[in-house]
């Protein structure tokens, strides 16, 4: 007779139907079904995820979702090994140069856990809407990295017509982003008026927009001292990149451009309604910081933007704790990130 671990179906108190984890499956995630629960665990075992580009970012958050036991990971990436991509793409090798970068990886990513299925597309153009509406209609998250803005908004919209939480994650040489639109997400919190000494916790239900709304969220709702905890400068950065990306095909990287990032981040703080005492105007040292860097990844930026891009997404299955609400910067000068709520309710 089998084991009922093997066996045995589950619903767990949210309604969920899954099956039960399997002997080897208990013995491999048993220290983290401690930390979060076996109906946590479940939920990512059962979970399939759509990483769309294999980068630095990409790379990380990979390691981290495999590691932790989602059930089947799908990349989508149909570009070849670059020799600038050794510096962060840690499932490279010298020798992959030239080869897909998906062919190079696959194999790399499968031993890190036998019990993830792990699927590779390299045939398929972000341009073919028909075929990623196809792809992501049957996945339960996806996570788009170092893309467009133009690209984040497309995918963003298949994702909410589909009903499927959408992930973006990226850097900029020293600066990096997260960006999650979790639809309405329901995660376990703390009871504010339970007493001290009998903590209780409920669900609680967050309303979550897509990036287009994000975009264009008037900061005039934050109070002078919220605006001064997110760090507005790093955001209308990140913004200025993707319109300067939008109007000319490709990143700032002469020195001569940070004028021109530098007029069009300025507008987007206008527009934005930013509180006048707490930024009026980017940074300059930040400007040229990006025009000379915004090309290029940088190892331990990237190993921190998608360590914390992975665990988000777990997070996000597992329903145990609040994720990212719902912008996070990072600041690879000083070492730390802020998160702006930006239109979320």
């Amino acid at each position: 007779m089998a084991s009922p671990v093997e066996d045995n179906t589950s619903r767990s108190k949210d309604g969920i139907v899954a099956t039960d984890l399997t002997e080897e499956e208990a013995t491999r995630y048993d220290r983290q079904m401690r930390l979060w629960g076996i109906e946590a665990q479940q939920r990512m075992r059962n979970a399939t995820i759509l990483v769309i580009r294999l980068k630095g970012v990409a790379t990380e958050a990979i390691k981290n979702m495999v590691l932790a036991g989602i059930g089947k990971l799908i990349i989508l990436d149909e570009q070849k090994v670059s020799e600038e991509d050794l510096g962060a793409g840690f499932f490279f090798r010298d020798g992959d140069v030239g080869l897909k970068r998906l062919d190079a990886a696959k194999s790399r990513i499968e031993s890190l856990n036998p019990l993830v299925t792990v699927e590779t597309i390299t045939d398929a153009s972000l341009s073919d809407g028909q075929r990623l509406n196809s792809i992501i209609q049957g996945v339960d998250l996806v996570c788009v990295t170092d893309s467009s803005r133009k690209e984040l908004l497309t995918i963003n919209d298949i994702c909410r017509k589909h009903q499927k939480p959408f992930y973006a994650g990226g850097t900029y040489g020293l600066v990096g982003y997260i960006f999650c639109d979790l639809l309405t997400h329901e995660h376990i919190s703390p009871q504010r008026s339970a007493p001290q000494d009998q903590p209780k916790t409920v669900k609680t239900a967050v309303t979550y927009p897509p990036l287009s709304d994000a975009l264009h969220y008037s900061w005039s709702n934050f109070t002078k001292r919220q605006t001064k905890e997110v760090n507005p400068a790093l955001f209308f950065a990140v913004s200025a990149l993707w319109e300067f990306q939008a109007q000319h095909g490709t990143l700032p990287n002469d020195a001569h451009h940070t004028n021109e990032l530098e007029n069009i981040s300025n507008s987007l703080i206008t527009q934005a309604k930013v509180h006048k005492e707490v930024l009026t105007a980017e940074p300059r040292n930040l400007l040229e910081s990006l025009t000379n860097t915004a090309e290029h990844e940088f190892s331990p930026v990237c190993a921190i933007v998608g360590g914390m891009l992975g665990q988000d997404i777990l997070k996000a299955l597992g329903g145990r704790e609040p994720p990212i609400a719902n912008f996070f910067v990072f600041d690879g000068i000083v070492g730390g990130g802020t998160v702006s709520r930006l239109g979320m309710s």
